[in-house]
């Protein structure tokens, strides 16, 4: 895999716009209780890729709160950034553990060492892909779309090649599309913002 595009700050900056996509409209709905939301975002220190690439639009996780007294709802839209409450972006978990089935012991330690990560992490981080990803209700309706059936073993290196795109960037931000409504827990009045897998069919 051809990996140059992680050191250019264009492609990290797609996904922040498309971030910014989805939390507006999230915003544009309002609160459940017909009060607006307002930006709140959480502080993050992102992990695994040099900070000058992302800019400080990465030093937070876009999420909103309800202006009304006695409401307060906060709403965390999905996103194409981060994978839940992980310090680390979903486009580094997504390729560490693409690319660590069929690794070399040598060549898994350069890449844990290189991202900074545990060994432990990133089994969890597997474990993730090929037995909580597979339980979800998300899961069964994406492989209902799939021109053909992924083994669960296979995730998420299979799922990339599944999906359409010229090149692995544009295909791994499909998959971060796709798989964003796992990414937010605490937003349940928020519809999945359908606009952008239209954009990325399969």
């Amino acid at each position: 895999m051809c990996h140059a595009f992680l050191y250019a700050a264009s492609f990290w900056q797609l996904l922040t716009a498309a971030d910014h996509e989805i939390a507006d409209a999230a915003r544009a709905k309002g609160c459940v209780c017909g009060g607006r939301l307002h930006s709140a975002g959480y502080p993050r220190k992102p992990r695994g890729v040099p900070r000058a690439l992302l800019g400080t639009d990465y030093e937070k996780r876009l999420s909103l709160c309800c202006n009304q007294d006695g409401c307060r709802r906060r709403c965390t839209p999905p996103s194409v950034r981060y994978f839940g409450r992980r310090v680390y972006l979903g486009v580094m978990v997504t390729l560490a553990t693409a690319v660590e089935h069929g690794l070399s012991p040598s060549r898994r330690r350069r890449l844990i060492e290189q991202l900074g990560v545990s060994p432990r992490t990133v089994e969890r981080w597997v474990r993730d892909w090929r037995e909580r990803l597979p339980a979800t209700r998300l899961w069964t309706e994406l492989r209902g779309r799939l021109a053909s059936p992924l083994m669960p073993t296979q995730l998420p290196g299979a799922l990339l090649g599944a999906v359409q795109g010229e090149d692995l960037a544009r295909r791994l931000q499909h998959v971060l599309v796709l798989l964003m409504p796992l990414s937010s827990g605490s937003c349940a009045h928020c519809e999945r913002v359908a606009m952008l897998p239209q954009k990325m069919p399969l």
